[in-house]
């Protein structure tokens, strides 16, 4: 099994540093300001789902910089960089003279933080739960920061409406549902996986798929005892640059997996890291794609 979604760069723009360290982060960047600024035309994103979002609204114009994981659409990569969502400068943000700081909780780290919200800019702070519920409140939220609470209301309701049908076609997919295991990496043959409370685990149960490894909390190492035991159908993993491909030939020859039905079958799913994971608009046209290789012919 394989994927034509095309290579996004989500690993080398820090998503494993992410997964380590953002339940850490995000307490300092949930108590930063939430004022808006709806006429604001300097917006600094934080994010790649927030500036997706922006995008999707038609704001894109009032965007003056963002940070490295917001490279969709690839416009966005026209607009100068900030750095790395956890490891920002405030005077790299502060320096573009932004009249609205617009980031994704978990951004930070905390003193910067604090800097951001002495300088009085307005900054709004906006929640990203993995949760496929919660995804039409991300794009309501970003709305009505920036004035624009309109055209997110019908983003939202067409999101929302899209999760709804596709939960429905999941449910008529015949026989018992596949068992995916998420590997983040593979490191010294050890497998580092997603666990429960993780936007990988939330969009394989989208799929209708089942979580192979709800026995750790967000993204984690799995012994090899671990990994024999969760018997994983489906391995799912993250497009990479070079280096860090997960591979067939890489993930199934690990003596872990070699028993497993995904081995048996090389079932391998590879996506884009932002599309997969970054719970936004386009979170209901992954999790369908995602459906369409776990169980081939059920769902298009």
């Amino acid at each position: 099994m394989g994927s034509s979604f095309s290579f996004s760069g989500f690993w080398r723009r820090g998503f494993f540093a992410t997964a380590l360290l953002g339940a850490g982060l995000a307490a300092g960047a949930a108590a930063a300001s939430d004022k808006g600024n709806p006429e604001a035309r300097r917006i600094v994103s934080i994010g790649g789902t927030v500036t997706e979002i922006l995008y999707a609204l038609g704001a894109q114009d009032r965007i003056v910089a963002r940070d490295s994981t917001s490279f969709y659409p690839a416009e966005a990569n026209t607009k100068p960089d900030v750095g790395y969502m956890r490891a920002l400068s405030a005077e790299g943000i502060l320096g573009q003279k932004p009249d609205l700081i617009l980031m994704e909780e978990g951004s930070g780290p905390p003193p910067v933080l604090e800097i951001l919200k002495a300088s009085e800019v307005p900054m709004v702070v906006v929640p990203t739960p993995p949760e496929a519920d919660k995804i039409g409140k991300k794009i309501r939220d970003v709305g009505a920061a920036v004035g624009l609470s309109d055209k997110a209301e019908a983003l939202a309701a067409k999101t929302e409406a899209d999760i709804k049908k596709l939960a429905a076609d999941v449910a008529k997919i015949p026989g018992p549902k596949k068992k995916v295991l998420f590997v983040l990496s593979l490191s010294n043959n050890r497998v580092m996986a997603g666990g429960a409370d993780t936007e990988a685990g939330a969009v394989i149960a989208m799929a209708g798929g089942v979580n192979a490894a709800p026995m750790i909390n967000g993204y984690k190492p799995l012994s090899d005892e671990a990994v024999i035991a969760a018997q994983p159908d489906v391995i799912l993993a993250m497009i990479s640059g070079p280096g860090h491909e997960i591979t067939p030939e890489k993930v199934f020859s690990m003596p872990s997996m070699q028993t497993t039905p995904a081995a048996a079958n090389k079932a391998l799913v590879s996506m884009d890291g932002l599309l997969l994971l970054g719970f936004g608009p386009r979170t209901p046209d992954a999790a369908r794609a995602l459906a369409a290789q776990i169980y081939p012919g059920a769902i298009n």
